[in-house]
């Protein structure tokens, strides 16, 4: 596999495919998978963090309108847009390199429920008069999570972006030396706790915010199937379910709570 190629300071970096016999995988860096797809199951979640995001699940099982922020080779976006069927889904990618690769990762056509925009996330954000019930926000480059993805501004208007009692759900790394930095920017932009989900395979850390009441981040629902969800797809995402809901417990007996003061301030 070769070295991923940065074109210029200003460009975007055009990621590399990595196949085997049985999967391919978007690198941005030798260093950090971005997606991974089997390649006779396309619409399958194989990275755990993925499944943890889909936590959303255990706060609204039928979203009618979701957005996404990047698309990498597409595994979020495939699989709600199978198992989802009753939502529309907008994935807002700014990289080109990635857009060109959507056939390559299997990832649907744009129609009337399903479409993929070019575009700046933090500037889309700031400017739709769009709403989503959930907005799962995935986006990095080869330097990690971008500035303006991890500002108060831009959680400032995904909040401004949701429908009453949304979720943003938006995947971070604990290796981030301003990890605390954007816990503690999320939690000024939703007024209350954060509950954050450990990829025990990986330094994700996957954290759940509503626009409403906070105290539905310590009431999420038992882990059952979602009405006329797929049975075979909900059991592979069980164990990732029960983390989410554990998590959710703790929260609610005070012993993963996240104040101001923890996170840095």
């Amino acid at each position: 596999m070769s070295q991923p190629e940065r074109l210029t300071h200003e460009a975007h970096t055009k990621p590399v495919v990595y196949e085997t016999l049985t999967s391919k995988s978007l690198f941005f860096s030798l260093r950090d998978v971005q997606s991974r797809m089997h390649i006779l199951r396309p619409d399958e979640l194989q990275l755990e963090y993925t499944k943890i995001m889909m936590g959303f699940l255990l706060h609204n099982p039928s979203p009618c309108s979701m957005a996404m922020v990047g698309l990498g080779g597409g595994s979020l976006a495939k699989f709600c847009h199978r198992h989802l069927p009753q939502c529309d889904i907008t994935v807002v990618e700014i990289n080109p390199h990635v857009i060109a690769l959507r056939d390559t990762f299997a990832v649907p056509s744009d129609d009337h429920r399903f479409t993929v925009r070019q575009a700046d996330a933090a500037e889309f954000f700031r400017n739709t008069d769009e709403t989503f019930d959930v907005i799962l926000a995935d986006g990095f480059d080869i330097d990690g999570l971008p500035p303006a993805l991890g500002s108060s501004q831009f959680y400032d208007d995904c909040y401004r972006a949701l429908n009453p009692n949304g979720m943003l759900v938006a995947n971070l790394h604990g290796c981030n030396p301003l990890f605390d930095v954007v816990v503690d920017r999320l939690q000024g932009s939703f007024h209350g706790a954060l509950l954050v989900v450990d990829d025990p395979s990986a330094t994700n850390r996957v954290a759940f915010s509503v626009k409403g009441d906070s105290r539905a981040l310590t009431s999420l629902a038992g882990v059952r199937c979602p009405h006329g969800f797929d049975e075979s797809a909900w059991a592979d995402l069980l164990p990732s379910m029960a983390r989410v809901f554990l998590a959710s417990r703790a929260l609610a007996r005070g012993g993963a709570a996240l104040s101001h003061s923890e996170s840095g301030r």
